[in-house]
């Protein structure tokens, strides 16, 4: 099968059921790490061509269909209510993303993670760094801040509530969220967002009914990070403010932060080029996987 690009492209799941997506056949692996909503197809577009273009074998993959609660009503019926719940928190990505790593058998490899994503290699990094190279996180946080604390009670409410706004709110909602007042300014390029938007939100792929646990505060266990990091901000990013980026940055021993301007929480897609630019600058900084090296236990 050929993917984007004409590259080929390998589907399968690892025994835990993870749906995976390999393109390319470079042998030298990277993994992308999607944010909410957690399609890997998001990457597809423009970071899986640039990547296999330059040689790189590409992993993606799906976080897999989100748990819920069940409670019993007063008759005794079964109903099941969305929760905030660390099953689809960071801890529970990191997990699914070192089985994906171990079922794929993958020596130590660069991970790259966007937003919930990049939470989740985080947290990887600070239990599993042996299994990685190196890492690049885009819109992520080490903390919450009174926004996005504001926005989980919100969507919480939202999905406890059993009702949710018209897919052309949702869409409108997401759209200034995710995007920069530049592409806000182009009305040609808002109104293929929006109907994106609206598609998502039509589908069930919209992530505005699955808020997350509470983040805690964890700049400071990041000094135990021993690999390569490089933290990528979104200047007009709402959902993850630059400065938090910032901050995770400082907090790793070594590692760099760059900003893109005139992007959003959505920068990787907004400003493809220019982060598939600082992306493979960053992969060419590292020590080059070797596909013969031995595979952690």
């Amino acid at each position: 099968m050929r993917g984007p690009g004409g590259a080929a492209r390998t589907t399968g799941r690892t025994p835990g059921g993870t749906a995976y997506t390999l393109h390319g056949t470079g042998d030298s692996p990277v993994v992308l790490v999607a944010g909410a909503g957690g399609a890997g197809r998001i990457w597809e577009h423009h970071q899986v061509p640039a990547l296999t273009a330059a040689g790189r074998l590409v992993v993606t993959f799906d976080h897999g269909p989100e748990p819920t609660a069940r409670t019993t009503s007063g008759t005794g019926a079964d109903t099941s209510e969305p929760v905030v719940s660390e099953a689809y928190g960071p801890l529970a990505l990191a997990a699914r993303t070192v089985e994906l790593l171990t079922a794929l058998d993958l020596p130590p490899c660069p991970l790259v993670g966007h937003s919930l994503g990049a939470l989740a290699v985080q947290e990887l990094l600070l239990t599993d760094a042996h299994r990685v190279s190196g890492a690049l996180l885009a819109a992520t946080r080490g903390r919450s801040d009174v926004l996005a604390e504001a926005l989980t009670r919100a969507e919480t409410a939202a999905a406890r509530s059993g009702t949710r706004p018209p897919p052309e709110y949702e869409a409108f909602v997401r759209l200034v969220l995710n995007l920069s007042p530049r592409t806000l300014a182009d009305e040609g390029a808002a109104a293929e967002w929006l109907d994106l938007f609206e598609l998502a939100a039509l589908t069930g792929e919209s992530a505005a009914d699955r808020p997350l646990p509470p983040l805690g505060h964890r700049p400071a266990d990041f000094g135990r990070i021993p690999v390569p990091v490089l933290v990528v901000g979104f200047a007009d990013d709402v959902l993850a403010p630059a400065p938090l980026g910032r901050e995770v940055a400082s907090a790793i021993p070594g590692a760099r932060y760059t900003e893109l301007a005139d992007a959003g929480h959505l920068g990787f897609l907004e400003r493809p080029g220019a982060f598939n630019t600082v992306l493979l600058d960053f992969l060419a900084t590292l020590a080059p996987t070797d596909p013969g090296a031995p595979r952690v236990p």
